[in-house]
């Protein structure tokens, strides 16, 4: 049996440790980390903010964004988004899939009213798949590049423009593979809609 005065030592050099170890791992490394991305990747570091012309942000290259107006109506002059099952759309709060399975009658009659919904905006062809389903997180930013050339007709007749302007456009802001065969070629579409004001 240890005395009072060994364990009182030992008690002592755990609180020590304790204290050290707090201030190294918890407050020391936090901190070597947060200055060496605000050092080598202050954008990434700070959210991937997108700012407009004026220079106030209005969002994340990293977070989707509807492109609704005041009832929840798409704006016809701007690419749309692929659905979002987050929260009420691109809530970072809660982020989420559907989780339906794909026999689901849930998510059959969610396909479908979108399938209608884009046939109204943009007509029935070729309606991608990414157009209709929301993403495993419900905050992709991106849509396939299918989908945003499926819009270029809508939005160039919206705005006045030529359709090979807003065509080219599209494909100068499709992002390719990474590394060249990860994942699937991709639009992002708030940095499309900020390019698309631009060219206005």
């Amino acid at each position: 049996m240890s005395s009072p005065r060994t364990t009182l030592r030992t008690a002592g050099v755990a609180v020590r440790a304790m204290i050290a170890f707090t201030l190294v791992l918890g407050v020391g490394y936090t901190a070597l980390l947060t200055g060496v991305g605000q050092l080598a990747f202050p954008a990434q570091a700070n959210g991937s903010l997108v700012r407009g012309a004026d220079g106030t942000v209005v969002g994340s290259s990293l977070i989707g964004q509807s492109f609704l107006d005041a009832s929840g109506a798409p704006l016809p002059q701007y690419f749309q988004s692929r659905p979002s099952a987050a929260g009420d759309g691109y809530d970072g709060g809660a982020s989420s899939g559907s989780n339906l399975g794909p026999n689901n009658a849930d998510l059959i009659a969610a396909i479908g009213e979108r399938q209608a919904a884009i046939a109204g905006l943009d007509g029935a062809g070729g309606i991608p798949g990414d157009a209709v389903t929301a993403s495993g997180s419900g905050l992709d930013p991106d849509i396939s590049p299918a989908y945003a050339l499926l819009q270029v007709p809508r939005v160039a007749m919206e705005r006045g423009l030529a359709e090979a302007d807003v065509r080219a456009l599209v494909e100068a802001h499709v992002t390719p593979r990474d590394l060249g065969y990860l994942g699937e070629p991709r639009v992002n579409v708030l940095q499309l809609n900020l390019a698309l004001d631009r060219l206005r």
